[in-house]
């Protein structure tokens, strides 16, 4: 069942359905589902352009269910995060059709079929994601995921660090067409700055905590990136591949909307 749009609410009320009193009530609860365990917040894709994310590390599996019932039948494309193989196997049984990504600890359930999606051939950006190593792979892929429900085109180039910078140096053409670059990387954190060095783009530094003693958990990595020389850089917190994922996603979709805003003017 569909949650009443602010349009039925007014309907009622213009029709004499519902008093004042029940209208404002109405108005109070509108937007959020509750499902005892959370507030859900239905209204967030009208405000900020995307449905909310679940944050699954440290929820019951039943409080996920509820959670994601109640984005699905608001008709959103459904992303959680941190979600561990013992919560994705409970999950997978109760939404069949939904996708773990076991490397990224991330859970999609797309929106029942007539839902509104854009357009397949709309124009909805561009991400290119890069990683230092393959230890950075959770967090690149959490990154990749992230992206992808966000609806940008996205492409990946992984294990280009820079004690390898010849790696990087024979692929730059990865970034043609680009709107923004996520780039992951721990130990020092010095990639950023490299690939900040050779684009005309975002670069958004995603740190995370692989390294040795002295990179103290990503904080090495991650102050090395708040420094970059390079202009073009900022930064997300340590691990945070859904951030990165996120920041570069709504920059591509941005960018994605003024090339359609210049087509419709010319």
């Amino acid at each position: 069942m569909q949650p009443e749009s602010l349009q039925d609410i007014a309907k009622q009320f213009l029709d004499g359905r519902i008093d004042p009193a029940a209208f404002l009530g109405r108005l109070r609860g509108w937007g959020v589902a509750d499902v005892g365990d959370a507030q859900v917040d239905l209204d967030r894709r009208r405000r900020c352009g995307f449905p909310e994310v679940v944050f699954a590390q440290g929820k019951t599996v039943a409080a996920i269910e509820r959670i994601f019932q109640a984005l699905l039948d608001d008709g959103a494309d459904v992303l959680a995060t941190r979600v561990s193989a013992e919560q994705a196997q409970p999950l997978q049984s109760t939404f069949p059709s939904g996708r773990y990504n076991a490397v990224a600890r991330t859970f999609r359930v797309a929106p029942a079929a007539g839902a509104q999606q854009p357009p397949a051939a709309m124009d909805t950006g561009q991400v290119t994601i890069v990683s230092a190593g393959t230890s950075d792979l959770p967090v690149a892929e959490e990154a990749r995921e992230t992206a992808e429900w966000t609806g940008a085109t996205v492409r990946v180039l992984n294990d280009v660090g820079v004690a390898g910078p010849h790696r990087l140096a024979g692929r730059l053409d990865i970034f043609e067409g680009s709107d923004a670059v996520v780039v992951v990387a721990g130990m020092e954190g010095a990639l950023p700055s490299v690939v900040g060095g050779y684009v005309d783009l975002p670069v958004v530094a995603v740190p995370t905590s692989v390294g040795y003693g002295a990179s103290f958990g990503g904080l090495a990595a991650l102050l090395g990136m708040l420094n970059s020389c390079a202009s073009n850089v900022t930064v997300v917190n340590i691990d945070a591949g859904f951030k990165g994922g996120y920041v570069a996603g709504l920059i591509a979709r941005n960018a994605a909307r003024g090339r359609m805003a210049g087509k419709h003017e010319r």
